[in-house]
């Protein structure tokens, strides 16, 4: 078994506490001017399917939590094979979540649904203009109302350092105390395939790959000698899957899920800086803001096409995904169809360029922030240009990702971005 290294016990404190550690951070008023998050209509799919569920035009089986968590998810396109039981006690309903009932998270590109037995159902949904957007609701009774409730407190987590204070996915990784609690944490306001293994899952378990260890998933950990020392918590072993949708923890789905959490962060995050300059910079934006409109894109292409990913552990394998077939399948642009094609021997996707470039958070980017991105896009995809954002990239794989988005018409034909 390999781990990180033990870090300081006056480290260690200064996290679980939150203490101040020297970090910089910055805030953003999403709910202040321009932004006015709780006073905006969302128009994320699922507050626009919300009215018909509400209205009792939508019937799911009510019979058990388990038969109404089904078709909940079967009526909202979300594969079950796309579960992630998260056992750390991060969550508004924390006091139901431990080792011995975690909570299941189960996802697609634009929506996330929580879920805990006994507790209530969660939901994250992915707005282009104000980020995520969040509900919770009593699974309801058989005859009675269904209620859908905004959260609020969501911001708490979902709205700090984590996710750029924007509203956006928190993937935490801690190291959950066997008594309750959490001990350590890794990769402070950062998700993304950029994230080393070594730093992921704690707190979540990982089901696929029994040969992978170089991870905190599956363990908990005691503090000996002001040192955290694992033990292992193997799936399945303190609760009774067959209460939840099925019975995996896929690393498949996980790295996905970090791939899109990381993007979805990035872009909404530069939504609400430009969004802020355009607001603030009465007849135009001011030269340093011009210029940091096109960090922002670069940096979102970058990202777009994995410059910063980490390489994949030697010998890891993962051809038997039960989340695969759904997630390759789940082509909502069929022409971008190729960008979901994934690898799992050499890295996740056989190409480069993010799937994440087909949906609502990308194409619903504003003005200039989009035609930056744009641009730095088309120069990173220019075979006769070298590029910060694609060096990684042999010509072969930059001139297929060309050829994806012009077929898309996310990009225009040669001679683009000249």
């Amino acid at each position: 078994m390999s781990v990180p290294s033990p870090r300081p016990l006056s480290l260690l404190l200064a996290l679980v506490l939150g203490v101040p550690t020297g970090v910089a951070v910055t805030h953003q008023d999403w709910d202040q001017p321009p932004h006015r998050y709780f006073e905006r209509t969302p128009t994320d799919r699922f507050s626009r399917w919300k009215t018909r569920f509400e209205a009792g035009e939508v019937p799911l089986d009510r019979s058990s939590e388990r038969a109404f968590l089904l078709g909940l998810l079967d009526a909202l396109g979300i594969p079950v094979s796309s579960q992630l039981w998260v056992y750390s006690t991060t969550s508004l309903q924390l006091s139901r979540i431990g080792p011995s009932s975690p909570r299941a998270i189960y996802f697609t590109d634009d929506l996330s649904v929580g879920f805990i037995p006994g507790g209530r159902i969660e939901i994250l949904a992915l707005d282009p203009d104000l980020g995520g957007v969040f509900y919770i609701f009593d699974i309801p009774r058989p005859g009675g109302p269904v209620l859908v409730e905004r959260a609020n407190r969501c911001m708490n987590c979902h709205a700090g350092e984590d996710t750029g204070f924007v509203p956006g996915w928190s993937v935490r990784s801690v190291v959950p105390a066997v008594g309750g609690g959490s001990l350590d944490a890794f990769r402070g306001g950062r998700t993304g395939h950029d994230i080393p293994f070594a730093e992921r899952f704690g707190g979540w378990h990982v089901t696929g790959a029994d040969g992978f260890t170089n991870h905190w998933g599956n363990r908990l950990g005691s503090m000996e000698g002001g040192v955290v020392v694992p033990s292992p918590l193997p799936p399945r072993s303190r609760f009774e899957p067959g209460r939840y949708a099925t019975d995996t923890s896929d690393l498949v789905a996980h790295l996905v899920f970090e791939h899109q959490a990381g993007f979805v962060n990035r872009a909404v995050e530069a939504q609400y800086r430009v969004r802020t300059h355009l607001y603030t910079d009465v007849g135009g934006l001011t030269a340093a803001h011009r210029a940091e409109v096109e960090a922002q894109a670069l940096g979102l292409v970058r990202y777009l096409l994995f410059a910063d990913e980490v390489p994949w552990p030697s010998g890891l394998r993962l051809g038997k995904s039960p989340y695969r077939k759904a997630f390759e399948a789940a082509v909502s642009v069929p022409a971008l169809g190729r960008l979901r094609e994934l690898d799992l021997e050499r890295r996740l996707f056989r190409l480069r360029c993010s799937f994440m470039i087909g949906t609502p958070v990308f194409t619903g980017l504003m003005e200039p922030l989009r035609a930056s991105v744009m641009r730095e896009l088309a120069s990173a995809l220019d075979p006769s240009r070298e590029h910060p954002a694609s060096r990684h990239l042999p010509a072969s794989e930059k001139s297929e990702i060309r050829k994806v988005l012009e077929g898309a018409g996310v990009l225009a034909g040669p001679g683009a971005g000249k």
